[in-house]
């Protein structure tokens, strides 16, 4: 076949303003460029991956050793973090939007029985595990989790620290210490709240096990490498039971990094080909995301998401969520049912807007790596334009307004 029958891909510069990925930082895409053509044990590549490892455990503010990541997106890193729930073993799951949702169907599918597999093998209903449904646009509380956990007394209990499915905050303290309270090891997603919250893993005693992405609060490339967590206690539990998985086992992964029985070594050992373009990239972001520091980074996300809060609402919409990176919304009454509509026509002028993706249809907008009042500014008249050419009323005396007073 002609080769010319295939142009030459050309993907132009878009405004990533969802949920996430964010847009790269320029730096982090520079370290992916100018990294040479290297094997990937060559001494650098492998110098790189130990002080990701370290500045790792900075950024999640933890001691545990077993701290590294996972080559690929968040799910890979979640993948890994539930590998060591076994069939049969009991399970709360609480899902309050699209992601802690797939988080759920994902522990069905690890704790469920081969009979509950052959039963229904793309949606197994494995008995031990409990789903919390809360609805959409509220969080899970604290008494909730104690309540729950307290009744079912499960070995393990799951929460999505930040759910950008709804735009909602969870109680991670009270999670924590319901999980303390009922004797129950945690797991979190915090997939979005990584590198955008100031919060160190180390204070919630409760969770055992930590998964997050690089493509959100880190703005590395989204196909890099994945942070976990993981406790001690999490480890012993997964010695004892194993993993049904050669590639998402966190002991393997951990040795890959040069942790072993417990203890970093000078060399690890081989478990898959690391790309050095992507631990370089990789490194930089933490590199990045240190340099700024986490209290000053998410200063910023509670400025520009207030902002960005306040010039929507003067638009006539209704915000239902309260992460500090996104804000989700529903359109003012006479552009209801328009939602799809508006965040196509956005994408299409490089826009890139997201609309929920389960009922009830809204639409998020986000901001990350998006913290300088120009990026805001930017945002806001993007999303204005929008609404005007759809019909809809903009004061724009109201967004000035607001913009102002959130400026840096």
């Amino acid at each position: 076949m002609d080769s010319a029958m295939f142009p030459p891909l050309e993907i132009p510069e878009t405004l990533a303003a969802g949920p996430g990925p964010g847009n790269t930082d320029p730096r982090v895409l520079a370290a992916f460029s100018g990294a040479g053509v290297a094997d990937h044990m060559q001494a650098d590549v492998l110098r790189g991956m130990v002080e990701c490892k370290h500045m790792l455990r900075k950024i999640w503010g933890t001691e545990n050793t077993y701290t590294f990541a996972v080559a690929g997106t968040g799910w890979s890193a979640l993948d890994t973090m539930f590998s060591a729930v076994m069939p049969g073993d009991k399970v709360v799951a609480f899902n309050n939007g699209t992601f802690s949702g797939i988080d759920a169907l994902t522990l069905r599918i690890k704790a469920a029985t081969p009979e509950e597999h052959a039963a229904n093998p793309m949606d197994p209903q494995a008995a031990s595990v409990t789903v919390i449904d809360v609805p959409h646009g509220q969080s899970v509380t604290g008494a909730q989790a104690d309540e729950i956990l307290g009744q079912a007394k499960p070995k393990w209990a799951f929460m999505a620290h930040w759910e950008t499915g709804s735009g909602r905050i969870n109680d991670l303290k009270g999670f924590s210490d319901a999980c303390v309270k009922h004797g129950v090891m945690g797991l979190i997603d915090a997939v979005s709240s990584l590198g955008v919250e100031n919060f160190s893993i180390d204070d919630y005693p409760g969770i055992a096990g930590w998964a997050s992405c690089p493509q959100k609060g880190l703005c590395c490339l989204p196909l890099t490498y994945a942070p976990v967590s993981f406790t001690e206690a999490y480890m012993d539990s997964l010695r004892a039971s194993g993993a049904y998985s050669f590639v998402h086992n966190p002991i393997f992964e951990a040795r890959h990094w040069g942790i072993i029985e417990g203890a970093d070594v000078e060399k690890g050992t081989y478990h898959r080909t690391h790309s050095g373009y992507a631990v370089a990239a990789f490194h930089e972001s933490l590199r990045l995301t240190l340099q700024e520091g986490l209290a000053t980074r998410a200063a910023k996300y509670r400025r520009y998401e207030a902002a960005l809060r306040e010039a929507v609402t003067a638009m006539g919409c209704e915000v239902t969520s309260n992460m500090t990176s996104l804000v989700v919304l529903n359109l003012p009454p006479n552009l209801a049912g328009r939602e799809m509509e508006l965040v196509q026509n956005c994408r299409a002028q490089g826009f890139g807007i997201w609309p929920t993706l389960s009922a009830p249809v809204q639409v998020r907008i986000g901001i990350l790596n998006q913290l300088t009042d120009a990026a805001i500014e930017d945002i806001v008249g993007r999303f204005a334009a929008a609404m005007r050419e759809m019909g809809g009323t903009v004061d724009q005396t109201a967004i000035d307004a607001a913009l102002t007073r959130n400026a840096a």
